[in-house]
């Protein structure tokens, strides 16, 4: 995925707006182009999405340690992405540790084919950090997250 520097900081601000708690939301991508492959394919950089707005979810939990975004809000954050192009990424926060899928995130992600999971990552003394990956049949792979 490409992202803004703006986009890439409201990311992070919203990490940090309640770093004792998963934070969670959605990214909209502009709509791709016909075969192109979620999280770019062999030698198609500029097949990357590319997002043009985050929108911000209520976690239901309110837990450090999950976050779940309630169905009817879901929805209308899907129906937004859809009006700005498509539902490109779902994303969330991991409070104490690095940005990589919990065994939580590979069983979620089975409900999400295709679709992009961005973590921002607060662990302890360091700078959060934001990454992005694919999770089909539970299997991980990072994706490139360039902010341009």
């Amino acid at each position: 995925m490409r992202i803004s520097p703006t986009l890439r900081a409201e990311l992070i601000a919203h990490a940090l707006a309640d770093p004792g708690n998963e934070v969670c939301g959605v990214i909209a991508v502009a709509t791709a182009a016909p075969g192109a492959e979620p999280g770019g394919g062999e030698g198609s950089a500029d097949a990357s999405p590319l997002a043009v707005r985050v929108l911000r979810a209520n976690n239901r939990y309110a837990s450090p340690l999950r976050f779940e975004i309630e169905p009817k809000e879901l929805l209308a954050l899907s129906n937004a992405c859809e009006e700005l192009g498509e539902l490109g990424a779902i994303y969330h926060s991991h409070v104490r540790s690095a940005p990589y899928p919990s065994q939580t995130d590979i069983n979620f992600a089975a409900n999400w084919p295709g679709v992009e999971w961005v973590i921002v990552g607060l662990a302890a003394d360091a700078e959060p950090e934001v990454r992005s990956y694919l999770i089909e049949n539970g299997q991980v792979r990072e994706v490139p997250l360039e902010v341009t």
